[in-house]
């Protein structure tokens, strides 16, 4: 059985690792960068851990990608297999650490109004200090509770806010870091009562235009918005007009309708939005690179033994 890896962010000491259990398994792996280096004689590998639309839309003969990244919803389109029976896997539970980290940062940055102070900085200004907010007592809304909402949840327990709230498909999550869990179908109660909302949603049709403008109105004046899972959830013109008008005090996003956000959007322009480029996450981070590659090879285990895949992605579900 024939495995390509195609990464170029993983070290040498990760394709140590999968090439030596790899052997163990008795598999053909081949190492590559980028997929235009793959060689046409490896076209017919039967298992693919990175992304390779040439590939995945010719080869028959691809039973299961692994995706390194958590969104999926680019390979979902109808048609995109040659074999639509292909098994699908992401490492939504490696960018947990990474994305939370980022969240509590951009936190941070809007509440303590640390982007006024940088910037002003660079004008060789000394300026006195002006009013802030803090995370202590603040109620945080939580849209999205899977990994890395849950990650977001856990580091945020130590700011002492008021409360944090979770709103999900299921309405439920075990994990304690949270007061309460509602079902998506209560966002509209929770909204008034927030400080604080974090976005981690993945691309589906139910959270498409999530935060729209009716309910950016729901949200308190002075209130916060982070958004780090798909630009698709939020009406960008609502947020623009809702930062503004002082509705809301400040927004944090990391992910955009459109990729690269073009030079000429508006969102550029607004005083009070962080911009940052899709950065929350990535294979930067030394853990986001171990716990990747350690996902892939437990399933790469589970698939040559004919077990089920632990992160298997729901294709009806989009998740």
């Amino acid at each position: 059985m024939k495995v390509l890896v195609i990464n170029s962010f993983l070290e040498q000491s990760h394709f140590d690792l999968i090439k030596k259990t790899a052997d163990s398994l008795k598999l053909n792996c081949h190492f590559y960068k980028t997929e235009k280096d793959v060689a046409p004689k490896d076209y017919d590998a039967e298992i693919i851990y990175g992304f390779a639309p040439s590939i995945v839309k010719t080869s028959k003969n691809l039973k299961w990608i692994c995706l390194p990244w958590a969104g999926v919803d680019s390979v979902l389109k109808p048609g995109y297999f040659a074999n639509e029976d292909c098994l699908i896997t992401n490492s939504a539970g490696s960018y947990g650490v990474s994305i939370a980290e980022h969240m509590i940062a951009m936190s941070l940055v809007m509440l303590r109004r640390l982007n006024e102070f940088f910037d002003e900085s660079r004008e060789c200004k000394w300026l006195s200090p002006r009013e802030q907010k803090s995370l202590k007592d603040c109620r945080v809304t939580l849209l999205g509770t899977g990994d890395i909402g849950t990650s977001f949840a856990k580091r945020l327990r130590a700011f002492e806010p008021a409360s944090i709230t979770g709103v999900c498909r299921s309405g439920k999550n075990d994990s304690g870091y949270f007061d309460s869990v509602l079902p998506v179908s209560r966002l509209d109660e929770v909204l008034p009562q927030t400080d604080l909302l974090a976005m981690s949603l993945p691309a589906t049709k139910e959270t498409e235009g999530i935060l729209s403008k009716e309910r950016l109105a729901l949200m308190p004046d002075s209130s916060y918005v982070i958004n780090v899972g798909r630009g698709s959830a939020i009406d960008e013109d609502a947020l623009v007009s809702a930062l503004e008008s002082g509705h809301l005090a400040a927004a944090a996003l990391d992910v955009f309708k459109k990729e690269p956000l073009p030079k000429d959007s508006p969102l550029w322009k607004v005083k009070n939005l962080l911009i940052t480029p899709h950065v929350a996450g990535n294979m930067t981070l030394a853990y986001t690179k171990d716990k990747n590659t350690q996902m892939f090879l437990e399933d790469l285990n589970n698939f040559v033994h004919g077990k089920s895949l632990r992160y298997l992605v729901d294709k009806k579900l989009g998740y």
